[in-house]
């Protein structure tokens, strides 16, 4: 098995079609088919389905994903490891952020890499989840996640790089509390959330629990960035960020700080074992100088 096989056979396995790989990767269709025909003999094995001009992993096309998706990064922490040496002048990083923490700490951190190292490009991916977000560790389609502690699971190590507090951002004109308020008061607030899964959901479902009450969620949206402007619209209450209620609180939304206050461990997750130069790079720079590492 070579390099080339695996990422050609990945290009199909995700393109799910040749012609789409070879669109992909910039080579010429029959190039695609002739590589991954060559995996197969090696392999004693088919590993797609041909339906037409579309494909489908077969169970033994299914079994090689991952393991190709390692080999691949694997090899790719060696072959740029030169780029280490030379103070990083090149190379790309695919990162997975949750996405309420793309804005914060998200962006501020990837602001700050790519100031350091302009040469460096950087594929931000957005998890639906905190389940996709570590499958997409584990199986090598990202090398770093920012994530919450609580939520990951699985061989991932994980470094803390921040204390978050979030607040309660209620729509405009809602009365507004000086002091934290006991989520007790809050009862029968209307709320607009994440579905259940989430981070945000889990926060919000623990933190009205721990307090009795129970949450009254009116609507429902997978579209995060919706969740502001629903708020500003008057549909209700959500919970964010303090950086980002912040941000609402100046077009006119109005804070609540809750009490006791809601808080997570925001963490950098990455496989056990040596990261590329780019991905070693972003942690350095990320990482609070007394960085606990945690093993989920």
């Amino acid at each position: 098995m070579d390099i080339r096989r695996l990422s050609y056979f990945l290009a199909v396995a995700d393109h799910g079609s040749f012609t789409g790989a070879a669109n992909a990767i910039f080579v010429s269709q029959p190039a695609v088919s002739l590589a991954v025909k060559e995996l197969e003999q090696e392999l004693g094995a088919k590993l797609f389905h041909r339906l037409g001009r579309r494909v489908t992993l077969t169970p033994a096309g299914e079994a090689l994903v991952e393991p190709a998706r390692r080999a691949l990064r694997d090899i790719e922490v060696g072959t740029v490891a030169v780029t280490a040496v030379a103070g990083l002048i090149a190379g790309h990083l695919d990162l997975c952020c949750l996405p309420t923490l793309a804005a914060h700490p998200g962006a501020d951190l990837i602001g700050r890499f790519r100031r350091r190292y302009p040469g460096v490009s950087v594929n931000m991916a957005a998890a639906d989840d905190p389940a996709d977000l570590g499958g997409r560790l584990r199986s090598g389609r990202c090398e770093l996640g920012i994530t919450e502690s609580a939520t990951v699971a699985g061989e991932l190590q994980c470094d803390v790089l921040m204390d978050q507090s979030l607040a309660v951002v209620m729509p405009p004109g809602t009365a507004s509390h000086a002091l934290p308020v006991s989520l007790s008061r809050l009862r029968g607030t209307p709320f607009v959330t994440t579905p259940a899964g989430t981070s945000t959901r889990r926060l919000l479902d623990e933190a009205f629990a721990a307090a009795g009450v129970e949450v009254e969620v009116v609507v429902v949206t997978a579209q995060r960035e919706a969740l502001l402007p629903l708020v500003l619209a008057g549909a209700g209450a959500t919970l964010l960020p303090e950086p980002i209620a912040q941000t609402a609180a100046a077009r006119g939304a109005v804070i609540v700080r809750p009490s006791p206050a809601i808080r997570r461990t925001v963490v950098l997750a990455h496989r056990h074992g040596s990261l590329s130069p780019a991905a070693s790079a972003f942690a350095k720079l990320s990482l609070p100088a007394a960085s606990t590492p945690q093993r989920a």
